[in-house]
C-alpha cells in the first residue's frame, strides 16, 4: 500500500497535469518533499499564476519558486508560512508612481550613500512571533517592491552570490495591489502587521488613487503608527534622515529637475543643479547690481551734466546781466558826461551873458557919465 505522502504526491501530480492541460503552461519540476494543503485541489486556477496558493516547504520554495519557474509566464511568488502567494502585476498608474518614488530614493542614496536598495524580485525572510504556531513562530519570504537596507544593518548585503537578503529590511515600500479586496487587505493589513512584528522600521504603501496611501513608522511594542504630514504636507523619514517629500508631488510626479529647485528636495535631488542655479542667480544678481550701479552712475553723470549746463546757463545769464549792467553804467556815464557838458555850456553861456550884461552896464554907465559930462559942459 502506498504511504499517505505518496498518495498525496500522486494526487497532486495528477492535479498539476490537469491544470497544465487546461492552462497550456508547462509545470516546473517538483521534489518528493513538497507539502500540500488538503484543499489544494479545489483552489481555482489563475492562468497567470498557476501555483498561487500551493503549499510547499521553504526549501522547495528557494529551489523552485523563488525565481520564475516558468519560461512562458511572467510570474513572481512570495512564500507565506508554507503557501505560495503570487505578486500581482501593477497597472500603469501604480508603475508610474513606483518608478517615480524609486527614482527619488536612488537620488537620495546617491547623495547620501547610507543604504542600499533591493526591489521587485529580491526577497527577505520575516520571522514572526505567532502563538498559534506549534513552534511559536511563523516565517514568510517577501519580495518588497522596494526594500531599503541601511549600511548599519547587522546583516550585510551586496555579495555577488546573494539572491535574497537574510536580514530584515529597515524600510519597505509596497505599491498597493488592488485588483481584489484580498490583495488590498494583504498590503494594508497582513503585510503591515507582519512587517511591524518582524522589525521593519518604516513601511510605506503607495497608491496613485490616494485611498490606501499610508506611511508608517515602528514604535515600541512592535506596532506601526502613521506618519502624519506637517503643515506643508511634507512627510519625513526617520530611517533615511533628510528624505522628505510632499504628498502633492507624489500625486503630480514632477520631473526631478523641477524637484531639484524645490526647497523640500534640493538637499538630495540633483544638489549640483541647485548649486549651479544658485550660482547663476547670484551672478545674475551681481550683474543686476552692477547694472543698477552703472545706471546710478549714469544718472549721477546726467545730473552732473545737467547741473553743469544749468551752471553754465546761469553764468551766461550772469555775464549777460553784467554786460547789460556795464552797458547801462556806460550809458549812464555818457549821459552824466553829456549833462555835465551841457551844464558847463550853460555856465559858460551864463558867464558870457553876465559879462555881456556887465559890459553893457559899463557902457551904459560910461554913456551916462558922458552924457552927464556933456550936460555939465553945456550948462
Amino acid at each position: 500500500m502506498k504511504s499517505e505522502e505518496a498518495l498525496r504526491d500522486s494526487s497532486q501530480t495528477k492535479t498539476n497535469s490537469s491544470q497544465a492541460a487546461r492552462t497550456g503552461v508547462s509545470e516546473p519540476a517538483r521534489s518528493s518533499t513538497q507539502v500540500e494543503s488538503p484543499a489544494q485541489a479545489s483552489l481555482p486556477i489563475n492562468p497567470f499564476a498557476p501555483d498561487d496558493g500551493r503549499y510547499v516547504t521553504k526549501e522547495e520554495y528557494w529551489a523552485r519558486w523563488y525565481e520564475n519557474p516558468y519560461p512562458d509566464i511572467d510570474v513572481s511568488y512570495e512564500w507565506n508560512n508554507g503557501r505560495l502567494e503570487a505578486k500581482p502585476l501593477p497597472n500603469e498608474p501604480q508603475l508610474d508612481l513606483y518608478n517615480w518614488f524609486l527614482d527619488l530614493l536612488h537620488r537620495f542614496i546617491s547623495t547620501y550613500p547610507i543604504a542600499k536598495l533591493i526591489n521587485l524580485e529580491t526577497g527577505f525572510v520575516l520571522t514572526i512571533e505567532d502563538p498559534t504556531e506549534p513552534s511559536g513562530q511563523r516565517e514568510a519570504v517577501r519580495k518588497p517592491d522596494i526594500g531599503v537596507i541601511l549600511n548599519s544593518n547587522p546583516v550585510p548585503w551586496g555579495g555577488v552570490d546573494r539572491r535574497h537578503f537574510d536580514g530584515v529590511c529597515d524600510m519597505v515600500v509596497e505599491a498597493v495591489s488592488d485588483s481584489t479586496l484580498a490583495e488590498v487587505l494583504r498590503d494594508t493589513e497582513e503585510k503591515r502587521r507582519d512587517y511591524a512584528l518582524a522589525g521593519v522600521k518604516e513601511y510605506y504603501i503607495l497608491d496613485p488613487g490616494g485611498e490606501h496611501m499610508r506611511f508608517y513608522r515602528l514604535i515600541p511594542g512592535g506596532q506601526y503608527e502613521e506618519i502624519q504630514p506637517d503643515l506643508e504636507g511634507v512627510i519625513g523619514s526617520d530611517v533615511l534622515p533628510g528624505l522628505q517629500f510632499r504628498l502633492e508631488e507624489m500625486e503630480r510626479q514632477p520631473r526631478m529637475e523641477e524637484l531639484a529647485l524645490n526647497d523640500v528636495y534640493s538637499g538630495y535631488v540633483i544638489p549640483r543643479l541647485q548649486i549651479a542655479v544658485s550660482k547663476s542667480e547670484a551672478e545674475a544678481q551681481r550683474a543686476d547690481e552692477a547694472t543698477q550701479r552703472a545706471d546710478k552712475a549714469t544718472q549721477r553723470a546726467d545730473e552732473a551734466t545737467q547741473r553743469a549746463e544749468e551752471e553754465a546757463a546761469a553764468r551766461q545769464a550772469a555775464e549777460q546781466r553784467a554786460e547789460a549792467e556795464a552797458s547801462a553804467r556806460q550809458e549812464e556815464a555818457t549821459a552824466r558826461q553829456a549833462a555835465e557838458q551841457r551844464a558847463e555850456e550853460e555856465a559858460a553861456a551864463r558867464q558870457a551873458e553876465a559879462a555881456a550884461r556887465q559890459e553893457a552896464d559899463e557902457q551904459m554907465r560910461a554913456m551916462a557919465e558922458e552924457l552927464d559930462r556933456l550936460r555939465r559942459q553945456s550948462s
